[in-house]
């Protein structure tokens, strides 16, 4: 497991929902991170699957 940032970070990119399968449909997922490229991402809830890659964590303004 990556250890992130902080651990607000941390729980938005982990975060699982019970009900929904798709993280693009659950309008509680907010954070979307990419384990390959080590990326993380805002998601944007309109229906659709995409995200806007961001620089620095929202929560404590760390570097990632």
């Amino acid at each position: 497991m990556i250890k992130h940032c902080c651990e607000d970070m941390a729980y938005h990119a982990n975060f699982k929902c019970d009900i929904h399968k798709n993280p693009f449909d659950c309008p509680d997922k907010i954070i979307v991170f990419d384990d390959r490229d080590k990326d993380y991402g805002l998601i944007i809830h309109d229906g659709g699957s995409s995200s806007i890659a961001i620089d620095f964590c929202p929560w404590c303004g760390s570097k990632l």
